[in-house]
């Protein structure tokens, strides 16, 4: 899996956990991903990592891939993806591919 350059992030970078990583290519979303700027990508990530509870991060989990799926919500917020969203994104994945 193709790495990704988030050192222009100012917030402290996430890595990319197996169990994400497994859900991401079950559902064929590694693209949708991978569209998505480098801080939502980490946002999610340690957004996830956070959660205490294994049905919290489950139930985050599943919102991360019904968003990545719908393409035009960000944490329950609508996002359109604009230019400069376009620019900074590339086939990468936060957390190097780890």
């Amino acid at each position: 899996m193709p790495s990704q350059d988030l050192s222009s992030l100012d917030r402290p970078i996430q890595p990319m956990p197996d169990f994400v990583r497994k859900a991401l290519e079950a559902r064929g979303l590694w693209g949708a991903y991978a569209l998505r700027p480098p801080y939502q990508r980490n946002d999610y990530l340690g957004w996830i990592h956070r959660a205490k509870r294994e049905a919290t991060k489950a139930k985050r989990l599943a919102q991360m891939l019904e968003e990545l799926e719908a393409g035009d919500v960000y944490m329950k917020m609508d996002w359109r993806g604009g230019a400069a969203d376009d620019r900074s994104a590339d086939d990468g994945t936060a957390g190097g591919g780890r």
